[in-house]
């Protein structure tokens, strides 16, 4: 997983998890987050794709969620293209 603060690779030892109070060995950010976790989605409800998750105030500060999975960043574009996409469907489709 990448830390969400600065970017770097936190790789836990083989079988063990991110603590709830486990921080970036780089930049000190917490990494039990919401920001990191591999359920997070703004678009969906809640800002979670766990439907049984509780919602959480701070996506960048520890918490204690049960469904917390680190995040591979697996079919993410780090270049920003997605986001850029979607401002460009929305203001196509928008109404105005």
């Amino acid at each position: 997983m990448n830390c969400f603060g600065c970017g770097s690779n936190v790789a836990p030892a083989s079988g063990e998890r991110i603590g709830f109070r486990d921080e970036c060995a780089h930049c000190g950010a917490d990494l039990h987050v919401c920001s990191n976790c591999a359920h997070h989605d703004p678009a969906a409800y809640n800002e979670c794709r766990e439907s049984s998750a509780e919602r959480v105030g701070d996506r960048e500060c520890a918490n204690r969620c049960e469904w917390f999975r680190p995040d591979s960043g697996a079919g993410r574009d780090p270049s920003g293209e997605d986001d850029e996409t979607l401002s460009a469907l929305d203001a196509l489709f928008k109404k105005g």
